[in-house]
């Protein structure tokens, strides 16, 4: 929440309802987590822009899918949302719980 006006500052989707929209063709992943991180097991189609590098203005085309942002655990992919918002990119939403949420749920891992 941001300053008690009852909105939350980043749209949040759950790992099910992306794993629906990823198996619909809907959406696509971009994953902030550095690039050992993302070797080590990642969503399965995801792109990696590591939140070290990470620049609002080279996010890919997702060609009128949703673009939904993940790290670990959340931290890092809302303040790379952050970055989006201040280079007014149309990118609003990311995973809750990142990929923790998406492994614990039991969804695909890509290695």
């Amino acid at each position: 929440m941001v300053f008690g006006f009852g909105k939350p500052r980043h749209a949040e989707i759950g790992a099910t309802e992306l794993a629906a929209l990823l198996d619909d063709g809907k959406a696509m992943v971009v994953d902030v987590r550095e690039a050992d991180e993302f070797a080590a097991g990642h969503i399965p189609g995801a792109v990696n822009m590591p939140l070290s590098t990470f620049q609002a203005t080279r996010l890919p085309d997702a060609g009128g899918k949703k673009l939904v942002l993940n790290c670990l655990g959340g931290k890092r992919s809302a303040m790379a949302l952050d970055k989006c918002a201040v280079a007014q990119a149309a990118v609003d939403t990311h995973l809750a719980g990142g990929f923790n949420a998406w492994a614990s749920a039991g969804l695909p891992i890509k290695r």
